[in-house]
């Protein structure tokens, strides 16, 4: 049975539509990205999945059971949520930040048991960021302050993680990082993971690990197309999705398989 299922889900404002009847499903152990360009529906869906906003028509359901009959502090058992930035106004620990995943599991004003900052550790160990649990969250680079978003979503032990837009102000290095983490999660430990994103190499970039990846491409206000990667990114749907002349590649590695990547050309004027 799938992990989530979305069905003919919609939702708009008074008079504005956002998005209309989508369907898909997510497995366990599989990558699920949401690609296009701003302002196509992306955050919102995500905020519908995760029960900050209410549907308009259609259902979600979580294990089978509709949202609408979770509680919020149920919902975190089920999915954790990484943003796109943190506002880091308070020198918390990165410890203590990531403790903060462990919520949903405590009382309001009762303190992590030692089985808490257990799991908080293994989740800064997962992602590499052990040696700086002392650190204030406010002193890190910003690839180690998403990485540490990653590890408080660890931390709450749920099957799937939504990620938006995870890499959006990190440099090459800390977004391969992310990307590096969210295959090890999705490999080693079978955690789902939903992932908006602008980019269509993410997507390939799983792709090419081997990992279960599908895509679907959100245009006008629907899916214009729905499947793996190499499937449905393409010259003519990069066209339509961005209004870009872009090039697919593929070269040959030595592990005899093919690595494909998208390059942008130019605009469409």
């Amino acid at each position: 049975m799938s992990l989530l299922q979305v069905i003919e889900a919609g939702f708009g404002y008074e008079k504005q539509e956002i998005f209309r009847k989508l369907n898909f499903q997510v497995k366990k152990g599989e990558v699920f990205c949401l690609l296009g360009p701003n302002g196509c529906g992306k955050t919102t869906l995500l905020d519908c999945i995760l029960g900050v906003r209410q549907l308009n028509a259609g259902k979600i359901l979580l294990n089978g059971q509709d949202l609408n009959t979770f509680r919020s502090g149920q919902i975190a058992r089920h999915i954790a949520y990484v943003p796109q930035s943190h506002e880091r106004t308070f020198p918390y620990t990165v410890m203590d930040i990531v403790k903060m995943g462990r919520a949903a599991y405590t009382g309001r004003f009762s303190a992590p048991s030692k089985l808490d900052k257990a799991i908080a550790k293994e989740a800064l160990e997962m992602v590499g960021l052990f040696h700086l649990r002392h650190r204030p969250y406010t002193q890190l680079s910003g690839g180690e302050a998403q990485l540490v978003m990653v590890a408080r979503a660890l931390a709450q032990k749920t099957p799937m993680i939504i990620m938006d837009e995870p890499t959006a102000h990190l440099d090459f290095k800390h977004e391969l990082e992310v990307l590096e983490t969210i295959v090890e999660l999705v490999g080693d430990s079978q955690i789902s993971v939903i992932m908006a994103t602008h980019f269509p190499n993410h997507a390939f970039y799983f792709e090419n690990k081997k990992l279960p990846t599908r895509v679907a491409l959100m245009h006008d206000h629907n899916f214009l197309e729905l499947g793996q990667p190499s499937e449905v990114i393409a010259e003519e749907s990069m066209k339509t999705l961005y209004g870009v002349n872009t090039r697919l590649i593929s070269c040959a590695t030595g592990e005899r398989s093919e690595l494909k990547q998208l390059v942008p050309i130019s605009t469409i004027s």
